[in-house]
């Protein structure tokens, strides 16, 4: 019995798919493998580089030491931006898996081999149809995301130049595979890092009438640190602050000089941003002076809030519905990403994929569904060609 034509070419296709998704695996297990950390990924770039040289996928000479910046289509016309991000995290992986990392600290607990190997996905697809693009897609697998500074590296180096829309994903293992979610305006929240010095007095744990116990004064400081947001940040707003390390002492009977808190502040609102320091501030150092001690904060402010485009949030939402994912409005997170850098500069999207993982992110068993990584490639191809077209049409 023969087939048709149609037929044939549908059974080409299904194969044509079925051996990119396998490919997209194998790639996102070599990653995997070998994780490297922040400006650090250096064969994280070389293997990047050979997997789109030997596809025909054309690289941008920006001068970057880790990442790569590559483009596809025509040299005219809209440009559209992909992002994914290429990272992993100093933590040491125990989820079991036959692939777990073979870098003793380092793992990508966070699924940024999972992000590189959709966009690696996405890009195959597109440069497939290349010939129909009405304008140019610009890949970007970004370094340094975990420390908040990759995204501005690629913009200083001008991979933003003449992109009119830039769309980039996270995967969600909370989230059921084949679901989507987005939200405009405010997504992931501002992030900002402090650390606080408590300095009182030394003395043998015997007699400390003799010294300032430092130890409690910071004990007291991070119990007053909770009516920061309870007390000064109305119930309808977002804000989170945690003390995350203390460290002091070195020994079982001496009082230590010093102790060091550390921690994290998250907020979506940018005048309740800039207040809670100035908070922080008077609380440490009220507690620490009615204890006859001194705290002195130190600050470090890290990227700003994702805010979505409220115009590209809705057309990438749509765009999931169409394709057939569960698509829902997503709930403002308190997580961050320097994504929120390029949405500074151009209007654009970030998007969560459901990756079904019994653990979280940043966790040492994370372990997301690789079933999620060729879906999510075939929607990034589509989205980057439904944006151009709306574009074109503007």
């Amino acid at each position: 019995m023969s087939i048709s034509l149609a037929e044939e070419t549908k059974n080409t296709a299904q194969t044509n798919a079925s051996d990119l998704e396998k490919q997209l695996i194998a790639w996102r297990r070599e990653l995997h493998q070998h994780p490297e950390l922040s400006n650090q990924e250096f064969v994280t770039t070389q293997k990047i580089t050979q997997w789109l040289n030997a596809a025909g996928i054309r690289i941008l000479s920006l001068g970057l030491q880790t990442g790569v910046v590559a483009e596809i289509g025509p040299e005219t016309g809209p440009v559209v931006a992909l992002r994914g991000d290429i990272d992993a995290l100093p933590i040491e992986e125990t989820s079991g898996v036959p692939f777990s990392s073979q870098q003793p600290g380092v793992m990508h607990a966070c699924g940024h081999d999972f992000h590189t190997s959709v966009i690696l996905g996405a890009a195959h697809l597109l440069k497939a149809r290349e010939d129909q693009l009405p304008g140019r897609v610009r890949l970007f697998f970004q370094p340094a995301e975990e420390r908040f500074g990759g995204a501005s590296q690629l913009i200083k180096a001008g991979a933003l130049e003449n992109v009119d829309a830039i769309f980039g994903l996270h995967n969600a293992p909370e989230l059921p595979v084949g679901t989507f979610s987005t939200k405009g305006g405010a997504f992931y929240a501002n992030v900002d890092r402090f650390q606080i010095t408590v300095t009182g007095k030394g003395a043998h744990a015997a007699h400390p009438e003799e010294g300032v116990d430092s130890i409690v004064t910071a004990s007291h400081i991070v119990t007053a640190l909770q009516t920061v947001v309870s007390r000064n940040v109305s119930a309808q707003e977002a804000a989170v602050v945690s003390v995350t390390r203390i460290e002091g002492g070195n020994t079982w009977n001496v009082l230590p000089q010093s102790v060091e808190l550390e921690g994290t502040v998250r907020t979506h609102n940018s005048e309740i941003r800039e207040q809670i320091p100035q908070r922080i501030r008077k609380v440490i150092a009220g507690v620490a002076d009615a204890l006859g001690a001194k705290a002195e904060l130190h600050w470090f402010g890290g990227p700003p809030a994702v805010v979505n485009t409220p115009r590209w949030a809705e057309f990438s939402l749509k765009a999931a519905d169409e394709f057939g994912y569960k698509t829902e409005v997503a709930q403002a997170q308190m997580g961050g990403e320097d994504f929120a850098f390029y949405l500074h500069h151009v209007p654009g999207a970030f998007v969560s994929i459901g990756s079904a993982s019994d653990f979280g992110l940043h966790h040492p068993q994370f372990n997301p569904d690789e079933s999620a990584i060729y879906p999510a490639a075939e929607y990034f191809q589509q989205l980057a060609e439904k944006a151009l077209d709306e574009l074109t049409e503007k």
